[in-house]
């Protein structure tokens, strides 16, 4: 797979997902959950109901590309009490998910926007 960091946006759907879709079936998943543009850069990133296994579904240039990690003891931190069906979350954020961080209580120092110094 490219490095998460080519990418702009990552989308993850909440819902657990059946694993054996594949891509038209994750596709179709994207379309109606209007989790954003199939052929951008995006990342669109699903769970089974065990959370031991995630599906990344992305375009690279010339067709879709289908990413799989299945764990062999543990489980994935999902964010199951949110209430969107799609999350954003930032590409530095899912790599941390996929090490295995529970990114939903880390928060990073808020951004500020200052219209001038003193």
């Amino acid at each position: 797979m490219k490095s998460v960091k080519e990418f702009t946006n990552v989308f993850i759907h909440r819902e657990a997902v059946d694993m054996r879709r594949g891509i038209n079936g994750l596709s179709e998943i994207v379309q109606m959950a209007n989790m954003g543009e199939l052929m951008g850069r995006n990342l669109f990133v699903f769970c089974g109901r065990r959370r031991n296994s995630i599906k990344i579904l992305y375009f690279d240039k010339s067709g879709f590309a289908l990413w799989q990690k299945r764990l062999e003891q543990n489980r994935f931190i999902w964010p199951k009490k949110l209430t969107e069906e799609v999350i954003h979350i930032t590409p530095e954020q899912l790599s941390w998910l996929l090490e295995g961080y529970d990114v939903w209580r880390m928060r990073p120092f808020e951004e500020l926007q200052f219209e001038k110094v003193c």
